[in-house]
């Protein structure tokens, strides 16, 4: 199992984030991202919303650092740690401008992009951009075909029930050969669609059992990923209780954790994090 990390300041959930990140900054995105990656922390997580309605912002948040610029500054600042959009939402977007954009940061990074991707569920930013909202679970099937075609080749081409094209270049793309994809939800048919066209799923907003619940509705192929989040951890004060929750995610099928860090400032952040990779190790050790 695996373990990465809900990068913080650049989405703020309320109840989750911690009170310093309101103020954090790209010095703080910087040095917990290198702490993350000296650490052998798994991935970087980044999300996508371009507005999010007043009405929304009290479940939501507000605070959603566009992923693309995000993780590409922290490419640049790592090494070897994944980069894993959390999620890019297809409707927004034609599949070609998702394999030129990202296939780029792939390239940049040195093949360390997982492109997590989902249907999206705010009718109202829908709207905003002019995006259909009424067949966007079939026009997302069709994207994630799409880019299966073209995120790592200059020459895509694809002919499917919304999106059509060959004769096209796409220069540069992807390094990767198969760029890992994972599909973000809440739903069975999220969790579907993620087996059926996808390399893992990467649910929120579900609890323990409903989790287990719907993974044990389903046959899981060879070497797919169960991307599972935590509640905030406190691996200093509470080291029991952060390997219990972890523990939890990983009796139900979690091959990667997102894990949640409660701390009072990015410092406080990187020796939460040190002590959650001392945590992990010596859990390794007892499981031998």
């Amino acid at each position: 199992m695996r373990l990465g990390l809900a990068t913080p300041v650049v989405i703020q959930i309320p109840g989750t984030a911690s009170d310093w990140e309101a103020e954090g900054g790209v010095e703080d995105i910087s040095r917990i991202a290198s702490a993350a990656d000296e650490l052998g922390f798994a991935y970087l997580t980044c999300s996508e919303h371009v507005a999010v309605p007043d009405e929304a912002a009290a479940g939501r948040g507000t605070t959603y650092w566009d992923p693309l610029a995000t993780l590409s500054f922290l490419a640049a600042r790592t090494r070897s740690i994944r980069l894993v959009t959390s999620v890019v939402v297809l409707g927004y977007h034609h599949p070609l401008e998702i394999a030129k954009r990202y296939g780029t940061l792939d390239r940049l990074s040195g093949g360390r992009l997982t492109l997590g991707v989902g249907v999206g569920s705010l009718r109202e930013e829908f709207d905003l951009l002019g995006c259909a909202w009424d067949d966007r679970g079939a026009r997302a099937d069709d994207a994630m075909k799409a880019l299966r075609a073209a995120l790592s080749d200059t020459r895509p081409a694809y002919h499917g029930a919304f999106y059509r094209f060959d004769s096209m270049v796409v220069q540069p793309c992807a390094v990767q050969q198969r760029v890992p994809i994972w599909v973000g939800g809440r739903t069975r048919r999220s969790l579907r669609r993620a087996v059926g066209l996808a390399d893992g799923w990467a649910p929120f907003g579900l609890s323990v059992g409903e989790l287990a619940k719907y993974l044990g509705s389903v046959d899981l192929p060879d070497e797919f990923a169960v991307v599972l989040s935590t509640p905030p951890l406190d691996p200093i004060d509470a080291p029991q209780q952060a390997l219990d929750r972890i523990g939890r995610l990983a009796d139900i099928g979690a091959t990667d954790v997102s894990c949640v860090i409660s701390a009072r400032s990015s410092a406080h952040f990187c020796d939460q994090l040190a002590a959650l990779a001392e945590l992990a190790d010596l859990r390794q050790r007892e499981r031998r």
